[in-house]
């Protein structure tokens, strides 16, 4: 596994981590159709939420969240409908966040948390 790909995995589990620690219950994580992948399903009490996590090692691309344009804010909310759809799940509510990570590996991992983007 690339260098790049072991980063995204083990923020993915410090997000999954934050999230239950936030009151929240993992469903399902690392879902794929053939739209692309969403890194985490949540609830959020009767919320359901689709977490997209963005780890860098350090701020020199920029910081995780400047990851999320308005393409893939929309692929997300189209992910969402489609495991909506494959699990038969039907609410009403439902939210996409994004949580940042910056983990240079010497230090605690610096972790932010936006609700309801877009």
């Amino acid at each position: 596994m690339k260098a790049k790909d072991l980063l995204g995995r083990h923020g993915e589990t410090l997000a999954v981590g934050f999230l239950e620690d936030q009151g929240m219950r993992i469903v399902d994580r690392n879902w794929r159709c053939s739209d692309g992948e969403i890194d985490i399903v949540a609830l959020d009490g009767d919320t359901l939420v689709i977490a997209e996590v963005k780890t860098r090692k350090n701020l020199a691309y920029g910081h995780p969240f400047e990851a999320i344009d308005a393409a893939k804010l929309a692929r997300l909310h189209r992910l969402a409908l489609n495991w909506c759809r494959e699990h038969e799940f039907r609410t009403a509510l439902r939210r996409v966040d994004v949580v940042g990570i910056v983990d240079d590996g010497t230090d605690e991992p610096t972790l932010e948390h936006l609700k309801g983007v877009g």
